[in-house]
């Protein structure tokens, strides 16, 4: 019997061409295959808000999709192709919550091979926008669900409704507010004015709470110090408990809580989050705005963002528009690549040129801030807003100025200054052509002792207080132009 011939040695101890080639060829296959699928899914998020919902999905390379909208019932359909169904996808389900004002759910799918399937049911009409993001900052590439109600809320019917509402509302137990005003309006003849008509149609219709815009869950509590509780209630305006039969001029304070959403500012050595911060000290010095009268009229506040979500730079500065705001405070908490660097600042807008090197660093670093919160550079929208920041005059940029002097002088009376006086620089967000505006940069988060101070109820509080002296000093000095409103 003829034996088998043994295996060359050197054959078995090195492959053949033909079978480098051949795994070569494999290796190839699976690498274009694994290419044709795509990335992979990093994280996925759900900003709930009345304005508009956002879902974000973040992967380690570009997404691409294809979306159709069905209009009964109200949904979004989006094939996201080159990848297949993933637990971080599956979490978007879980993420929804109850009370968003616009997402009823969320379902997703694998729809085919290579084709995962979202469906957004939505809880009314919508105007949805679907887009990508490249990487910024910390983050790698998005695709973004924006997901805007058919009938936009108008800030000027969310005033409104919140003021009939705390009229409907019993009275707390007065609390005198800080350095009360005395300042009193002219008497010139009062202007045409949009919110008057709003309000005078409101309170002659019904109750307008379901059209009104309901604020999201309570943002994150950032304070170190125990719960604020009874001692941050909203005092009760003496003596003057609005209805809807009352004649009286509203002075509106616009407060604009910096980042938000997507993007959450400057983040501190321990964790600090600036944008859970300053919406904190904006709630508190809402409710001293609103417990507050300048001259026998009352004080009202409008938060630009009322909850953990994006504004856009240019929507901040409509909405302020929009409501006839009397004054704009920009609120934020300033940051440095080292953490000696400590203080509060106030900020004026420049058309020149920066007043310091500093200014012109940090104009352009929060100037940023849409990159990073994420905007439809297609939406029509961004142009319009883009052509209104243009249009800034020496007179509001001079009231602006009047503006940050006090507001500097009294928080100085409560923390380190970094600058004694106000600077200017082209920050975005202050340039509304017709209200004095002013960012506030109320400590350097990157200073580990500052940032303590931050999370600390106490100062939050002092800083609020400051920022309410500040504001009355000014209207005592400069009385806002006579408007007759009917709350």
């Amino acid at each position: 019997m003829n034996e088998p011939p043994l295996p060359d040695r050197h054959a078995a101890s090195q492959p053949s061409r033909r079978a480098v080639l051949r795994a070569s060829s494999l290796v190839l296959l699976l690498g274009a295959q694994q290419i044709a699928r795509g990335a992979t899914i990093l994280a996925v998020r759900v900003w709930p808000a009345p304005e508009y919902s956002r879902v974000t999905i973040e992967s380690d390379g570009a997404l691409v999709a294809k979306q159709f909208f069905v209009t009964s019932p109200p949904r979004l359909a989006v094939d996201i192709e080159g990848i297949d169904l993933s637990p971080e996808l599956r979490e978007l389900v879980a993420k929804v919550k109850p009370d968003d004002p616009n997402i009823a759910g969320i379902r997703v799918g694998q729809n085919a091979p290579g084709v995962v399937r979202l469906v957004v049911d939505l809880k009314q009409p919508a105007m949805p926008q679907v887009f990508t993001l490249p990487p910024v900052a910390a983050y790698r590439h998005r695709l973004v669900f924006d997901l805007y109600p058919a009938a936009p809320v108008d800030p000027l019917e969310a005033l409104i409704a919140e003021r009939l509402r705390d009229a409907n509302t019993p009275a707390a137990t007065p609390v005198p507010p800080p350095a009360p005003a005395t300042a009193r309006a002219p008497a010139p003849a009062a202007e045409h004015d949009p919110l008057g008509d709003l309000i005078a149609q409101r309170a002659s219709g019904p109750a307008p709470g379901n059209t009104a815009a309901q604020p999201p869950a309570q943002p994150p509590v950032v304070a170190a110090a125990p719960a604020p509780g009874a001692a941050t209630a909203a005092p009760s305006r003496p003596g003057n408990r609005a209805t809807a039969t009352e004649t009286d001029r509203i002075i509106i304070v616009a407060l604009d809580p910096g980042h938000g959403g997507e993007d959450p500012g400057a983040i501190g050595p321990a964790g600090t989050r600036e944008k859970d911060v300053v919406l904190r000290v904006a709630h508190l010095l809402r409710d001293r705005i609103n417990a507050t009268t300048v001259g026998g009229n009352p004080m009202r506040a409008y938060l630009t963002r009322d909850g953990d979500y994006f504004v856009p730079l240019g929507t901040r500065v409509q909405k302020a528009r929009r409501v006839q705001a009397d004054l704009f405070v920009s609120i934020h908490a300033d940051a440095f690549t080292t953490p000696e660097a400590r203080g509060a600042s106030v900020f004026a807008l420049s058309q020149g040129g920066a007043s310091s090197t500093a200014a012109r660093w940090l104009a352009n670093k929060e100037n940023q801030a849409d990159l990073v919160g994420g905007i439809n550079v297609q939406s029509k929208d961004q142009h319009v807003q883009r052509a209104l920041l243009d249009m800034s005059t020496t007179a509001q940029i001079n009231d602006s100025l009047k503006l940050g002097t006090v507001l500097l002088g009294e928080i100085g009376n409560v923390g380190k200054l970094h600058k004694p006086r106000v600077e200017q620089a082209g920050f975005a967000v202050l340039k509304a052509p017709d209200i004095p505006s002013v960012l506030v940069e109320t400590a350097f988060i990157s200073n580990p002792e500052e940032e303590k101070r931050l999370r600390s109820s106490a100062y939050q509080e002092q800083l609020a207080d400051a920022l309410m002296r500040g504001i009355t000093r000014y209207f005592a000095k400069n009385p806002p132009l006579a408007r007759s409103r009917s709350v």
